[in-house]
C-alpha cells in the first residue's frame, strides 16, 4: 500500500464496504519461491472479518491451505495514469492514480459439506445485481453434472485480521490542479474505470 497517509484516511469500515462490493480480488500466498497468486471471487460478510471463496483443488494455494496460511486479498478499484501536463501547473511528474485495499488473515480449507451453501450465497450475492433477470439458481444444473464440477473444487475461508487501503486521488494537491487533472482522466484515461476515477477524484 502507498505509505504517503494522505491516501489511507478511509475508514475500515469504507473499506470493507470497497472490498465487498467488487467481489472480487487477487489471493496470494507465500511460498517457496515466489508468491503464489490466484485471482479469486469471494463474498465478505456483514462483519469483514470472514471472506469466503472456493479454489480449483489442483490449485497449489488449496495444498498450501490444508495447513492454516497467512494470505493476503488484494482487491483492485479504479485506476488511471496521470500526465503531468494534465494538471495545469508547474514541476510535476507522471504518476499513477489508483483505489487498492488488502485485505491480510488466516486462510483455511473448509469441510466439504459447507462447498453447496457457499457457492449458493456466492451465486445469490452476484445474482441479485442482475436486476430485472431472474436470478440463476444450482438447481437448474442437471444433479449428476453439479456433483461432478462441485468434486473439483474445494470451499475456503480468510479470517480477516487487518485491512489497510490507498484512495491515491490526488489529494495532495491543491483543488483546482487536482480537478483538472480529473477532467484530464474522464476524456482520456488509461487504465480501469477511468470515469468512475475521475468522479472520485473530484469528490476526494
Amino acid at each position: 500500500m502507498h505509505p504517503n497517509p494522505v491516501y489511507r484516511g478511509a475508514s475500515t469500515e469504507f473499506n470493507l464496504d470497497f472490498a465487498r462490493q467488487q467481489g472480487f480480488g487477487m489471493l496470494a500466498v507465500a511460498a517457496d519461491g515466489a508468491p503464489l497468486i490466484s485471482h479469486i471471487p469471494f463474498v465478505l460478510n456483514d462483519a469483514g472479518d470472514i471472506a469466503d471463496f472456493h479454489l480449483v483443488r489442483s490449485n497449489p494455494i488449496a495444498r498450501l491451505a490444508t495447513a492454516p496460511a497467512l494470505a493476503r486479498l488484494a482487491v483492485q478499484g479504479p485506476h488511471s495514469y496521470i500526465s503531468p501536463d494534465w494538471y495545469g501547473a508547474e514541476d510535476q511528474v507522471p504518476t499513477w492514480n489508483y483505489i487498492a485495499v488488502h485485505l491480510i488473515g488466516g486462510i483455511e480449507l473448509r469441510p466439504a459439506d459447507e462447498l453447496r451453501a457457499l457457492l449458493d450465497r456466492q451465486t445469490e450475492t452476484y445474482e441479485a445485481r442482475l436486476t430485472p433477470k431472474a436470478p440463476w439458481t444450482a438447481a437448474k444444473m442437471t444433479p449428476d453434472v453439479l456433483d461432478r464440477m462441485m468434486r473439483q473444487i474445494v470451499p475456503c475461508r480468510m479470517r480477516v485480521a487487518e485491512v489497510h487501503g490507498t484512495w491515491k486521488l490526488n489529494q495532495n494537491k491543491p483543488d483546482d490542479v487536482r480537478l483538472r487533472a480529473a477532467d484530464q482522466v474522464d476524456a482520456f484515461g488509461m487504465g480501469q474505470e477511468v470515469r468512475l476515477l475521475a468522479d472520485l477524484m473530484r469528490g476526494a
